[in-house]
């Protein structure tokens, strides 16, 4: 069962190569369910029993069930689409010494740098396309291995291994200058725009703009002496979103609105339309409750009684480095669903929320894991704290644990993909009634 879980997994994450393919195939998985799209610039009509999504920007994605009219609380789960990469500027083509023609990029995110150089790398995104009408969006991906960046010969940087990582050295690496992506030779001038074209089936000329990013075509692989073990690119966070998706079709509660939530941007900062710090996620329950005929004081009702999951993967104990972890809450692959702490709040999780958490996950024999950063080391956040500055309800911060987070081809644990869908499943299939504050009812 493990097994054929990950290649689920790995088949979703292949052919989700940009953010934009990964609600696109979201998309066709709620519908083939038996789920109705909705337009945030057209009325809704819900029924009660009824099973919706609607999507911003093609880059975000929210999908609810609706059990009654008469709903206590609404349980989500939000996890995020993109990944670190590099985007690919406008008129991208660049000549060096008229022999080779590079891509001119930029990065987005905070990725480890080294881990690009001298693998097999294509374009995906979308493009904006003229009709006689106005514009459209055609997704893009241009499905074979298409550039690569070289590294340097160790010959001509003897440097190159200095430092305890390459990540150390990855300081010094210079985006504009050590990280383009080499297209062709001179006879591949003049001819990207064209390749972009013929991937989304239109005229060159009837191109507007794109929004392109590189992808890792390295295959994902299941390994160790075990095969406990995996390794594919975007497992941060498209494992997370794999997994709600998967627990929110099976799942659901009589008592509680069932939301999956997938926000585009989280990693650069979320603070676009499409990210957890915009409105999306308050319009579509605001719209929801009124839908339905309820009031805005049955909206804050129901809204103090609900529930978010933030899943976004955490740090495993590194087996080369592990004074990089704290000393008393350190995770491991393979032993469960990490629950994530952080006394500034850059992690949601609170005593409250993890309790309840961990209540719904014993009941199932899930196992849990608690991270804490060393005190010394900032760490990153996520996408709880963010959304919850929007609409104010009891979080925790989740995840699997990963290692070489960041890299465009990172490891997990096999066991714990089942862990965690099967956590969320519970937590879809349950309702949390606050009682008073402080004090929490859990409903099957």
């Amino acid at each position: 069962m493990a097994l054929e879980q990950v290649q689920e997994l790995f088949d979703f994450i292949e052919k989700s190569p940009s953010c934009f393919h990964v609600i696109d195939n979201v998309k066709k998985t709620l519908v083939e369910e038996g789920f109705e799209e909705l337009f945030e610039n057209k009325k809704w009509q819900l029924q009660e029993g009824g099973k919706y999504f609607v999507t911003r920007n093609l880059s975000s994605i929210i999908a609810f069930k609706v059990p009654g009219k008469d709903f206590a609380s609404f349980h989500i789960i939000a996890s995020h689409s993109d990944s670190p990469t590099f985007k690919i500027k406008d008129n991208p083509e660049q000549q060096v010494k008229g022999k080779y023609v590079q891509l001119n990029t930029e990065k987005y995110g905070g990725m480890i740098f080294s881990t690009w150089f001298d693998r097999p790398l294509s374009v995906a995104g979308r493009a904006l396309v003229k009709t006689d009408k106005g514009v459209e969006t055609k997704l893009v991906n241009i499905d074979r291995d298409l550039v690569v960046i070289p590294n340097l010969a160790i010959h001509l940087d003897r440097t190159a291994n200095d430092g305890m990582t390459r990540g150390m050295a990855d300081q010094k690496l210079n985006p504009q200058v050590n990280l383009l992506p080499l297209y062709g030779d001179a006879a591949s001038k003049d001819t990207f725009d064209k390749l972009v074209a013929e991937a989304c089936g239109v005229q060159e000329e009837d191109l507007l703009s794109t929004d392109l990013f590189l992808y890792n075509r390295m295959k994902p692989a299941v390994w160790g002496a075990h095969n406990e073990y995996m390794s594919c690119a975007k497992l941060d966070d498209l494992e997370c979103a794999f997994s709600s998706l998967k627990a929110f079709v099976k799942g659901g509660s009589q008592e509680s609105v069932s939301v999956c939530a997938i926000f585009d941007n989280e990693e650069v900062g979320s603070s676009t339309k499409q990210g957890a710090n915009s409105t999306f996620l308050y319009d579509v329950l605001k719209r929801v409750n009124a839908a339905l005929g309820r009031s805005e004081e049955d909206y804050h009702t129901a809204v103090a009684s609900s529930f978010m999951l933030s899943a976004d993967n955490a740090h495993a104990l590194h087996p080369n480095h592990p004074g990089m972890t704290d000393p008393t809450n350190l995770v491991f692959l393979n032993e469960g669903i990490v629950i994530k702490h952080n006394a500034n709040q850059r992690y949601t999780t609170d005593a409250v929320s993890s309790a309840i958490f961990q209540k719904l996950c014993k009941e199932q024999n899930v196992p849990c894991q608690h991270f804490v950063n060393r005190s010394d080391i900032m760490g990153g956040s996520t996408l709880g704290n963010i959304a919850n500055s929007h609409v104010s309800l009891n979080t925790v911060d989740i995840g699997m644990a990963q290692l070489a987070m960041h890299s465009s081809y990172e490891t997990a644990g096999v066991l714990d993909l089942g862990y965690m869908i099967a956590g969320m499943e519970a937590f879809y299939n349950s309702a949390v009634v606050a009682e008073c504050d402080g004090t929490y009812e859990i409903h099957k």
